[in-house]
């Protein structure tokens, strides 16, 4: 029931949406951006709270043994990408300065994604070589 009742709700906001958009192209009418900024904020937050009950239900379900180990592991590779990254103040085009503490962070944010992309890479690659021994 829910299920129905979600795919009729995204089906209608998806027709608002897209009447909105034609009218914006067709138009060029300014005054139309801020319905549809509206209607995306709207439909972005719903779409967290839903994903967040979803989230919490299906954990409540699971195994959250794993999930905790999951979770632990993840926040270990930040801080070991945290930890690695070094932060120095810069000062950037428009005149503004990013701190060493966001610099640091935006490091940690770039390591954390290579060595997430590593992992994810060398999964790939036993999983193959794995199968091709079989």
């Amino acid at each position: 029931m829910l299920h129905k009742a979600l795919k009729i709700l995204a089906i209608i906001i998806g027709v608002v949406a897209l009447v909105l958009g034609i009218w914006l192209f067709i138009s060029d009418n300014v005054s139309l951006i801020a319905p549809m900024l509206t209607i995306t904020y709207i439909v972005f937050g719903l779409i967290l709270f839903l994903v967040l009950i979803f989230v919490i239900r299906d954990l409540l379900k699971g195994d959250i043994k794993k999930t905790l180990i999951s979770v632990g592991v993840f926040a270990a590779i930040v801080l070991i990408a945290y930890f690695m990254s070094s932060g120095t103040e810069v000062v950037l085009n428009n005149g503004d300065t990013l701190t060493v503490g966001e610099s640091k962070w935006i490091g940690a944010g770039l390591r954390t994604f290579y060595f997430l992309a590593a992992i994810a890479i060398g999964a790939m690659i036993f999983s193959g070589v794995k199968k091709l021994s079989k």
